[in-house]
């Protein structure tokens, strides 16, 4: 499985949209900061996507993500990639028996394909969505979350990719 958290606020994401010839659309903007996160892992081959909304992005939180993933596949060993964020790599973490977490390369957000899960839940989701607090950030989040691990078939679509591999002719 692939492992990511993004941040979710306030902040609304003003974009382009349709409206009929002559009308102007009027889109609400506001800057509010105050953010939850959310948590996933995906498994891009058979599209199983396990989520959690937590208030912060810390090792404690991770522990608690990883715990989740744990009980939710008490039978299989999870091998979990991640990135190399902080409380991924704290001293406290707490990582499941049948779970080993292996880590990515620094900076390089494109091996990751849970990333693709926040493209498409800010594009699908959220775009041009005034929410006047946190908790509406989080029924919102919490209402596309669920949607999205009823469907395994789109979050496979969504998290597959292909490996490109240059070689060099001169080396084969």
């Amino acid at each position: 499985m692939f492992q990511d958290e993004a941040r979710f606020g306030c902040i609304s994401d003003p974009r382009r949209c349709w409206a009929p010839p002559g009308v102007r659309p009027v889109v609400g903007a506001q800057v509010v900061r105050q953010y939850t996160y959310a948590f996933a892992a995906v498994s891009p081959h058979d599209g199983t996507l396990d989520s959690l909304i937590l208030p912060q992005a810390n090792g404690q939180t991770m522990s608690l993500f990883l715990q989740e993933v744990a009980q939710r596949h008490p039978e299989e060993f999870v091998l979990m990639v991640l990135d190399g964020a902080g409380w991924h790599r704290a001293t406290r973490l707490v990582v499941p028996p049948h779970l080993h977490l292996s880590y990515l390369p620094p900076y390089s957000p494109e091996l990751n394909p849970a990333e693709h899960l926040w493209d498409e839940i800010r594009e699908k989701w959220f775009p041009n969505l005034l929410c006047h607090d946190l908790n509406a950030v989080e029924e919102v989040l919490e209402d596309t979350l669920r949607t999205l691990e009823k469907d395994p078939a789109r979050v496979s679509g969504l998290a597959e990719f292909e490996w490109v591999v240059n070689i060099p002719l001169n080396a084969i």
